[in-house]
């Protein structure tokens, strides 16, 4: 195992990628990328297939062109002359120049799309490498490829010879691509370690694994464990049919497992979404690291162990630090009948409105039953049935007027089960005024805590100038918070005595 060694990254996003768009990239949309991946600090890029067309080996020969000193830069070439020939152009200008040629040595494939013999096919791969070789001289590299090495294991001895001569012939890179992913990455991960353990250990191991069956980046992970030294890569996972293996989630799980990758994590959000709009390829939703719900919890359980955590390095509830990767936005919560208090806490409270933990138990019910009809609920929802839950609490208690009728002397009506009462209170305010007429009417509280908050300030968007907090203290000594609002300060601290009042009797009977 050669675990030791650092991985190499080699993105081919600019070759592989680009080949699987519908519209694929010009040469001044190809050096967009290139700089992000500079920036992301990649070790080797593949350029393109610049035998494919004339735009391509322009952009190839652009890229060789402004390549700092220290990257790899390649292009695929079919193991023919001609193809060879126009890599080597094409990348002439750049300092670490490498040929990348490629023929496939399954048995599938050498039967029904090559119709060639083993041993030819072998020949085919030797000539090529001595070509390549030849071209480059001492200053370039050339890797050679196994196409469809994921479907050699009936005849990885002749692979293995084959290798051997093809290192001997002058390629130092060689990668096995797990050109259709068919089984279970343990399968093709043995495959890898059997080529590592046969071939001089000078020779780089790299693999190159499609995500047909959703597994390119477990595969690519513990093929490197496996000895597997250079990463073959894309950008958000662009490749043909369900793409290539994703850069970004192979990067942030060898920097879990403790692997030095000497890349830029903290550029690999901004690549995304450069990416997505360039390539008109969306990042779905639910996409590993990058995607818009992967930071997101919906379940009353991982919304309360995502808050508890959510300051911390290591969370309850996700695999690193949205900062590691770039990401400035926290973890979401989205309500649904799933969620729970927490999540209602913590949506009203970051919407900038006033609640406690004790309020968001009281109406996370009603919540509930609104995303039971119609799934998450937007956040002007929750807000809505927050602002009638917790001003306009519906009960026995009703109040008709409350006015100031003389110094220290206020005249209170209300109704009680259709019961009308009209009291004058005395008191050195509208508070004390309208609490003195409830005792009168056989209603006194104990009051534990006022407080007055100018609207503009706490409760924003909301059409009142004032809010009363009040606490109350029950006869069995529970403390409920009660809240009003108005334009009138006088009137919001009634609406807040009343609110009180039918939250007790909602305590008592239930």
């Amino acid at each position: 195992m050669q675990e030791t060694k650092k991985p190499f990254f080699y993105d081919i996003t600019l070759r592989d990628g680009n080949q699987a768009l519908k519209k694929p990239w010009n040469t001044k949309e190809k050096e967009i990328i290139f700089n992000q991946l500079l920036s992301l600090g990649v070790q080797g890029i593949e350029v393109g297939f610049s035998g494919a067309s004339d735009m391509d080996f322009e952009a190839c020969s652009y890229l060789a062109s402004i390549a700092p000193d220290n990257v790899v830069i390649s292009a695929l070439a079919r193991a023919v002359k001609h193809d060879i020939e126009k890599v080597a152009a094409a990348i002439k200008s750049a300092n670490k120049p490498r040929i990348h040629t490629f023929i496939a040595m399954s048995p599938f494939n050498m039967k029904y799309v090559l119709r060639k013999e083993p041993d030819e096919v072998k020949k085919i791969a030797i000539d090529a490498v001595k070509y390549a070789k030849s071209l480059m001289g001492e200053k370039g590299e050339v890797q050679f490829s196994v196409e469809h090495f994921g479907d050699c294991k009936e005849n990885l001895p002749y692979v293995i010879d084959s290798l051997k001569e093809i290192v001997d012939a002058g390629a130092t890179i060689i990668n096995l691509p797990n050109t259709v992913e068919r089984t279970r990455p343990l399968e093709f991960v043995k495959m890898i370690n059997e080529v590592v353990k046969a071939l001089p250990e000078h020779v780089t191991i790299a693999v190159h694994c499609h995500n047909d069956l959703g597994m390119a980046t477990a595969t690519t992970v513990e093929s490197y464990f496996a000895g597997a030294v250079q990463l073959e890569c894309s950008l958000n996972g662009l490749g043909e049919r369900a793409g290539n293996t994703n850069l970004y989630e192979v990067a942030v799980t060898l920097h879990n497992s403790e692997i030095d990758i000497h890349l830029d994590l903290s550029k690999i959000y901004e690549t995304a979404l450069i990416v997505a709009e360039m390539s008109g390829v969306e990042i779905y939703e639910k996409c590993a690291l990058i995607g818009p719900d992967a930071l997101a919890h919906r379940s009353g359980i991982h919304q309360d162990g995502a808050l508890k955590t959510k300051d911390m390095e290591k969370g309850a509830y996700r695999p690193i630090h949205p900062s590691l990767i770039g990401r400035d936005d926290d973890e979401k919560l989205g309500f649904t009948s799933q969620s729970g208090k927490t999540a209602v806490y913590e949506i009203i409270t970051k919407a900038g409105y006033p609640i406690t933990m004790q309020e968001a138990v009281r109406i996370t019910p009603a919540i509930k039953e609104a995303a039971e009809k119609v799934g998450e609920l937007p956040t002007r929802n929750i807000l809505d049935i927050y602002l009638k839950e917790i001003f306009e609490v519906k009960g026995n208690f009703k109040l008709i007027e409350f006015k100031r009728i003389d110094e220290g002397k206020f005249n209170l009506q209300f109704t009680y089960k259709d019961k009308k009462f009209k009291l004058n209170g005395m008191g050195d305010g509208p508070l004390s005024g309208c609490l003195d007429a409830l005792k009168q009417a056989g209603f006194p509280q104990k009051l534990l805590h006022y407080e007055q908050v100018a609207m503009d300030e706490e409760l924003k968007g909301v059409d009142a100038d004032a809010m009363t907090i009040i606490h109350f203290e029950t006869p069995d000594k529970q403390v409920v918070v009660c809240r009003g609002k108005d334009n009138s300060t006088a009137k919001a601290n009634v609406k807040a005595v009343f609110n009180g009042l039918n939250l007790i009797e909602q305590l008592h009977n239930s």
